[in-house]
């Protein structure tokens, strides 16, 4: 396999991924997003992620990654000079963004709505992943493949397939489906999650701005979480992983 050396940090290559690292807008453009360090490399070629491009410093190409792959060796220093990371990995590669999935919603899910902190997006898709909780995203969460996004998923990014739609379009679908929409709610009328029915789509807002006023005039129920009184609320990746379980705990085997 052949392996292309490079030395320079303005090579267009390197300039490429570090704008792909920083831009949204850009990832978008291309359709490619990048993965940063070993575990996530090899979580992508495990699923058969469309890998473009591995980027690695080290005496050996990284293992496992296919002949259409193009591998180009740099110093660790200029690796170093594009990573997002504090810390960075001695790998990182491009990937293609899939293709999102096509067809009805599924009939039980999670919402994220309106989210914007990528750490916490990423962990609740690694929890969902765990679960095997499907999960949509409003189109104005934080994105999926910002590279603090792509890091907590851990891997789950490959694995479970994200949708994501206007907010319109999924309480929409949810009609059309009958399917029943709750929200986690901290007001007089909520009911205890514990003993509420969760199928249908439960949504979880944001920390800052709670769930939006179309999901809320949507949902047929309010969902509660109890906890101590002296507790305002929960951070929200904590929050959707509680729902997450009990969604799992009730879901048919």
């Amino acid at each position: 396999m052949a392996i292309e050396r490079i030395t320079s940090r303005q090579n267009p290559l390197l300039r490429h991924i570090k704008k792909l690292l920083s831009s949204k807008a850009y990832r978008e453009e291309t359709g490619s997003f990048v993965g940063e360090g070993g575990k996530l490399l090899r979580e992508a070629l495990m699923w058969n992620a469309e890998i473009e491009t591995v980027v690695f410093s080290g005496e050996s190409a990284p293992a496992g990654v296919s002949e259409n792959v193009r591998l180009v060796c740099v110093p660790s220093d200029v690796l170093a000079s594009i990573s997002s990371m504090d810390a960075p990995q001695s790998e990182l590669f491009v990937c293609k963004i899939p293709q999102p999935p096509e067809g009805d919603l599924p009939q039980s899910f999670l919402v994220l709505d309106r989210l914007q902190d990528p750490g916490n997006v990423g962990t609740i898709l690694r929890t969902a992943d765990a679960f095997e909780v499907p999960v949509v995203l409003t189109d104005d969460c934080a994105d999926l493949y910002n590279p603090k996004t792509i890091r907590a998923t851990m891997g789950a990014i490959f694995r479970t397939p994200v949708i994501r739609m206007r907010r319109v379009a999924i309480i929409e679908a949810c009609r059309a489906q009958n399917i029943p929409i709750s929200v986690t709610l901290l007001s007089e009328d909520t009911i205890d999650i514990r003993s509420a029915p969760l199928n249908g789509a439960v949504v979880i807002g944001s920390e800052g701005s709670g769930v939006s006023e179309a999901f809320l005039s949507a949902a047929s129920q309010h969902l509660m979480i109890p906890m101590s009184p002296r507790c305002e609320s929960l951070n929200a990746a904590v929050a959707a992983s509680v729902v997450l379980w009990e969604m799992r705990r009730r879901k048919p085997e």
